[in-house]
């Protein structure tokens, strides 16, 4: 199969180690990297750029490796064992293939707004798998979006990759600075007749999420793990619901009281179809 081979840490090799790790090399770049048949195959089906194909030189590629080589007109870059291992971060042997993948933009106009909206917004998380969890699970229940504010944990981490096992590809997820330029966002949509509705998580919230309307077009906003939502996320918030828990806990886990959240919309959204 044409294309480069690389069998040493040259500077191409360097260059994406370096977006494990650096988070500035990653932005600088605007790359970053993908592993496994389905979070790889879900990056071509919704149309992400390719930038690089890299391979295991050392062995026979499957079905599924050969047709994915073939159909993408891009870097195919044959590369010694080792060294695929160390750029996927295995200690099992090199994945098969490796893809080099560019960022979508940072633009809220990505994420579609219409009468049965679900977006979902996560503040100032500090675990990229909580962020990759969080990805997973808005995919999961049919979310049209997630936006991650502040200063957070990057969203095209590794950890955070591997964990949307490929739904980071079929969600638009919007990194946004801070809650002003969402606040902006909203303003514009509701002026346009799309009245979104903010709605935080808190363990002290107004109502319990299974007693509160979701069914209603709704911005979901869950808050850092330790500190819970910002001040001005509190504020921007119109309703604040908790989520009714029976044992020692007093709260959960940011990616799962998401998880709880997302799942409470979705189930009432669909009774509200079946009841027409």
């Amino acid at each position: 199969m044409a294309g480069q081979r690389i069998t040493t840490r040259n500077a191409r090799f360097q260059q994406w180690h370096a977006l494990l790790a650096n988070r500035n090399k990653r932005k600088r770049q605007n790359e970053f990297l993908v592993q496994g048949v389905r979070p790889i195959t879900t990056a071509v089906e919704h149309g992400w750029n390719v930038r690089a194909l890299l391979y295991d030189a050392s062995r026979p590629l499957s079905r599924w490796a050969e047709e994915l080589l073939r159909g993408i007109t891009t870097d195919r870059v044959a590369m010694a064992p080792e060294l695929l291992a160390e750029l996927g971060e295995r200690t099992d042997g090199p994945p098969e293939v490796l893809a080099v993948v560019e960022m979508r933009p940072d633009d809220l106009g990505r994420i579609p707004v219409h009468e049965n909206f679900l977006g979902l917004l996560f503040d100032r998380p500090t675990q990229p798998g909580n962020v990759g969890s969080i990805i997973r699970s808005a995919d999961a229940f049919g979310a049209d979006g997630l936006i991650v504010t502040g200063h957070a944990a990057d969203v095209y981490d590794p950890k955070s990759v591997r964990a949307t096992t490929g739904s980071l590809f079929a969600l638009p997820v919007v990194r946004s600075p801070s809650h002003h330029e969402v606040a902006e966002w909203l303003a514009k949509e509701r002026a346009g007749g799309r009245p979104v509705t903010v709605v935080g998580t808190d363990e002290h919230g107004e109502a319990d999420v299974d007693r509160f309307d979701l069914t209603r077009p709704v911005l979901l906003a869950i808050g850092n793990e330790t500190t819970g939502l910002s001040a001005g996320w509190r504020e921007l918030c119109d309703h604040v619901v908790s989520i009714p828990m029976s044992g020692s806990a007093s709260s959960l886990n940011a990616s799962n009281a998401a998880t709880v959240v997302l799942y409470e919309a979705a189930r009432q959204r669909r009774s509200r179809r079946e009841t027409g």
